[in-house]
């Protein structure tokens, strides 16, 4: 399947694309380039990848077919904020698939995974570099489960699954891509003009669970408690019997029966 014409005419101006028949991961590419010298934000994308990683180490599966992009670039953020573009990431994700999909079967599960019918269809990995007050480049890592779940993966909370295996069209990536780069590029003019709140109330708009009782495992401890919001760091708002508690990286899970 080739992309058209109408979505290769979408590409945001001023944004570089790299397609690459294969590669380690994309993350590790966009590490080299930003290393050698970028000319602008640029998004690779590579239709098979032999050692793809996402959040806290752990191994990316990716079937062929399916979306592996990473975008790298240089934005004036400090390293706090440009954490918070994994947000920015996701409502841009949750903007691209609903082109395909029905929107409402769509969901933003904190803090960086998209959901579809309740398994997982998307996810996002953010790495940085810099001494200085501001980074020196951002690699903002996308997968998408365009055309097939991945076999390895059946045992977690959130079971993978794809676009076209639960009645979607079968997307090409290239095309799919496009359609993302040309929502990250509104997305980065939203948080230029109106800052991170704007980025929070759409991410809000379509957050998992919220007002529901969810649960968070930091690696210390298990917090339950209400979903209440995310605040203007980004930080996780759980109101517990103890207080509202504010969680700043966590692995989150539902209740079941919810």
């Amino acid at each position: 399947m080739s992309t058209d014409a109408t979505s290769r005419g979408l590409w945001p101006e001023g944004w570089e694309r790299v397609v690459l028949d294969t590669t380690d991961s994309t993350m590790a590419e966009a590490a080299r380039r930003a290393a050698s010298g970028l000319a602008g934000p640029t998004w690779i994308m590579a239709h098979e990848q032999t050692a793809g990683r996402g959040r806290r180490g752990r191994d990316w599966a990716s079937e062929t077919g399916n979306l592996a992009a990473t975008l790298v670039y240089r934005p004036e953020a400090t390293p706090a904020e440009a954490a918070r573009r994994s947000f920015l990431a996701a409502v841009a994700l949750f903007e691209a698939l609903a082109i395909h999909v029905d929107r409402t079967r769509l969901s933003l599960k904190w803090p960086n995974d998209v959901l579809m019918d309740g398994g997982k269809v998307a996810g996002i990995l953010l790495e940085s570099a810099g001494q200085g007050p501001y980074v020196d480049w951002l690699a903002i890592g996308v997968g998408v489960n365009l055309a097939a779940a991945p076999e390895t993966v059946r045992d977690a909370s959130f079971p993978p699954v794809a676009v076209a295996d639960e009645g979607g069209p079968l997307v090409d990536p290239e095309e799919f891509l496009t359609h993302l780069a040309d929502a990250f590029a509104t997305q980065e003019g939203k948080l230029d003009a109106f800052g991170f709140g704007r980025i929070r109330e759409d991410w809000l708009r379509h957050a998992a669970r919220l007002g529901e009782v969810i649960v968070a495992r930091t690696g210390a401890e298990e917090i339950t408690g209400v979903f209440e919001t995310i605040d203007e760091a980004g930080n996780l708002m759980l109101r517990t019997p103890k207080g509202v508690r504010a969680i700043s990286a966590a692995d989150v899970f539902f209740q079941e029966g919810q």
